[in-house]
């Protein structure tokens, strides 16, 4: 989980990447300079960045006459660089979920869920003071998607975490009791109590939470 949000490719990696995706067997570094109009010096080094950053692999094609071909194949990761909307499916889980359960029982679950995603990260808060958890706690929220900004509160002296944006926006907006995950989380990471000041599923400008 050191790299939840795939780092920005240039548009002509983003054209490779399509080009593999759409070619599922792999293209060799001719075939992808003719398709792009670029040189073989060219596509060969924009395939050092994108397998170097694990979006393509090698392989090979073996000829019925001559040498192996090395071709370029698509990877994962280089599949789930292009955008997937689960919004709609995990609104039907959840929907459905609610149907067999409580709200008490949904925010339990919600919290249980939080605490699992804690114990798969807990090794990274391993002996670290509070500010340092803090910081690392911000940098994961970062790779999750969230837009984080870490604060002082001068008169409480308690770092405060702000997110401007909501991963899940539209689903806490219809079920709040999501945003148990987030608290689960961050206060099993922390090891300390966090408290929710403001909450944009609820209406307000941002996400902010407070570290009791």
């Amino acid at each position: 989980m050191n790299a939840l949000i795939p780092q920005k490719l240039s548009s002509r990696q983003y054209q490779i990447l399509e080009h593999l995706l759409e070619n599922r067997s792999g293209l060799s570094v001719d075939e992808l300079a003719k398709a792009l109009d670029i040189s073989r010096t060219g596509v060969q080094q924009h395939f050092v960045a994108l397998e170097r950053d694990g979006y393509i692999r090698k392989s090979t094609l073996n000829k019925t006459a001559g040498r192996p071909v090395t071709i370029y194949v698509i990877t994962d990761k280089g599949n789930n660089y292009f955008p997937k909307q689960y919004a709609w499916f995990s609104e039907l889980i959840l929907s459905d979920l609610l149907e067999e359960i409580s709200p008490e029982r949904f925010k339990a679950y919600m919290q249980k869920l939080g605490g699992k995603l804690a114990d798969q990260l807990r090794g990274k808060f391993e002996g670290k003071n509070l500010n340092e958890r803090v910081d690392e706690l911000a940098l994961i929220m970062t790779d999750l998607g969230f837009q984080v900004k870490v604060s002082l509160d001068p008169e409480t002296e308690s770092s405060n975490i702000q997110a401007s944006n909501c991963i899940y926006h539209d689903l806490a907006q219809k079920h709040h009791q999501i945003c148990e995950f987030d608290l689960a989380l961050m206060s099993s990471l922390l090891d300390t109590g966090v408290e929710q000041l403001s909450c944009m599923a609820k209406g307000d400008c941002n996400c902010s939470f407070r570290i009791k």
